[in-house]
């Protein structure tokens, strides 16, 4: 039996994934959480095999998510289920530790083969998701100063400036939610794991 914890902000998403799993024999969901704080104190005690992850969530972004779910249960894979198929958000997740992405659209059939391929220690990604990947790894190496977006220079210069995040969404008429996407993206980016070393890294590489 392979256990499942499922991880989604949307309570309609997160029921609709556990009936969908529950009618699978092999399947086993043994908790379920609405963010990524939840899912961090829950797994140890849970230890399930499979953790199903939603990428957007309030708390704890879930790329940033993924090295603490593992460091509290490191025998878990994590299956990623999201509706964001960006070069940035698949190169993030897979690098944080992810060992399958899967879209918000797949069918019932699909979510279930790829958190059998997972627990068994396998890799599982869309075919939209794997051609980016691997597009990503054939590509030239990119100088620094050219990997991050021009929202995102936006939002370090204001992280530069001490500014929290309600502040910079504010002065860039976007939601928190997607600052601390971008804030996240620059980190995995810059290889920083805090602000203040985002801005030292960026200083340095001239991105700044």
């Amino acid at each position: 039996m392979i256990r499942v914890l499922v991880v989604d902000d949307h309570p309609i998403v997160r029921q609709g994934l556990v009936g969908v799993l529950s009618d699978e024999a092999d399947l086993e969901v043994v908790g379920e959480a609405g963010s990524g704080r939840e899912a961090i104190a829950l797994i140890a005690r849970l230890r399930p095999d499979v953790v199903l992850l939603d990428l957007e969530m309030q708390d704890v972004e879930g790329v940033a998510a993924i090295p603490q779910l593992k460091a509290a249960q490191p025998s878990a894979e994590i299956l990623i289920f999201t509706a964001y198929d960006t070069d940035e958000r698949v190169l993030g997740a897979i690098r944080a530790g992810a060992h399958g992405y899967l879209l918000k659209g797949a069918s019932a059939e699909e979510i279930a083969r790829g958190i059998r391929v997972v627990a068994a220690g396998g890799s599982y990604l869309e075919p939209r998701v794997a051609s980016k990947l691997v597009a990503e790894v054939n590509a030239p190496r990119r100088r620094a100063a050219t990997t991050l977006s021009e929202r995102e220079r936006e939002v370090l210069r204001l992280v530069a400036d001490g500014l929290p995040t309600k502040q910079i969404a504010g002065s860039l008429s976007i939601s928190e939610r997607t600052v601390k996407f971008h804030v996240n993206s620059i980190f995995h980016k810059l290889g920083a794991e805090n602000r203040a070393q985002a801005v030292a890294l960026a200083a340095q590489r001239g991105l700044l």
